[in-house]
């Protein structure tokens, strides 16, 4: 995350989330393989929602290689991909 042009490292994947599990539990490939498509992305679209209110921010980036398996990115959010993040660390380095 960044906030006022500071990068804030977080592993909120590992928070936990319902039944013990966290989000990594049901966001991950274990959850996609465990809920099916059709429910693991209901969990995205509801924790993404979720996360974007909590951090109050402007809109959540979903990666890694689960998120090619959405129709389309929830409302809120889009599609990363590393090449991005390392874009802006280098950015943020640049200051």
């Amino acid at each position: 995350m960044i906030a006022n042009g500071m990068l804030e490292p977080m592993e909120l994947a590992h928070l936990t989330y319902k039944n013990g599990k966290t989000y990594e539990d049901y966001l991950g490939l274990r959850g996609l393989e465990r809920m099916g498509k059709k429910k693991w992305r209901v969990h995205v679209a509801k924790i993404a929602k979720t996360l974007k209110a909590a951090l109050e921010a402007d809109y959540v980036v979903l990666g890694g290689g689960n998120s090619k398996k959405l129709k389309k990115p929830p409302a809120g959010t889009r599609i990363g991909s590393n090449e991005n993040a390392f874009l802006g660390g280098f950015r943020m380095w640049e200051k």
